[in-house]
């Protein structure tokens, strides 16, 4: 072989290595860039792990918001038990109003038992007497209004000192009395004659009873007068 075929092939062969080093490279670097591509890729994945918790925190946000609004129902509902119990209860109150004092009302003659006797002192007394039967109580209005015979010209004075400081209450079975002065101790008295009857009103009522007088009669005359009611016996006598 002659040192010009040796040189030729030489330089044709380093060309060749020259060649196959490049494609080495190429294919080196192509394999590079395809690593750093996954690498990328890896990193994007390792990313998603990272937003994950975030993921997580917002997710368990929105569980505390639903805790929240859960927790707020169960408040909300125990309020509003407690209001209607306070309701209810204010109930019981307008029951309360329900319940309030009502207005006593004046008594009623047709549901009174009534009755007169006559007592030794004082002289020419007599006690009148009513029993409340209605079952409420009642207010026993002013005084007795009282008709001695039927031929009486004008109802019995009343005794303007023995006003009460308040009007009689009476309760159901309560009594109420009324002392009667038929005529003077000392025969002072005036136009006087013989009552047989007695009829008994109460004030601002036009309703009245008949009460049987004690031995059928009573002397009446001009000084006779009658108190105004009382809850206490010795009060209708002073």
């Amino acid at each position: 072989m002659s040192i010009t075929t040796f040189t030729a092939r030489r330089a044709r062969t380093l060309r060749l290595a020259a060649v196959g080093l490049t494609a080495v490279a190429a294919l080196t670097l192509t394999a590079c860039n395809s690593n750093e591509g996954t690498g990328t890729k890896n990193e994007g994945k390792a990313d998603s792990p990272s937003s994950a918790p975030a993921d997580q925190t917002s997710g368990s946000g929105g569980s505390d918001a639903t805790g929240g609004a859960s927790d707020g129902k169960k408040s909300g509902g125990a309020q509003d038990a407690g209001s209607s119990k306070d309701g209810a209860k204010g109930s019981g109150a307008s029951g309360g109003s329900d319940n309030s004092e009502q207005e006593i009302g004046p008594c009623d003659i047709n549901k009174l038992t009534v009755g007169v006797k006559s007592v030794q002192r004082p002289v020419n007394y007599m006690v009148l007497e009513v029993n409340n039967h209605a079952g409420v109580d009642c207010n026993m209005p002013g005084y007795p209004v009282l008709k001695f015979g039927e031929d009486a010209q004008a109802a019995t004075p009343v005794y303007e000192d023995s006003k009460p400081q308040a009007v009689v209450t009476l309760a159901p079975g309560e009594t109420a009395y009324a002392g009667i002065r038929t005529s003077s101790a000392d025969g002072s008295g005036q136009n006087g004659y013989k009552a047989t009857s007695l009829e008994v009103f109460l004030e601002g009522s036009d309703d009245s009873k008949s009460v049987e007088l004690p031995g059928g009669s009573v002397y009446i005359d001009d000084t006779a007068q009658v108190t105004y009611w009382q809850s206490d016996l010795s009060n209708a006598l002073d």
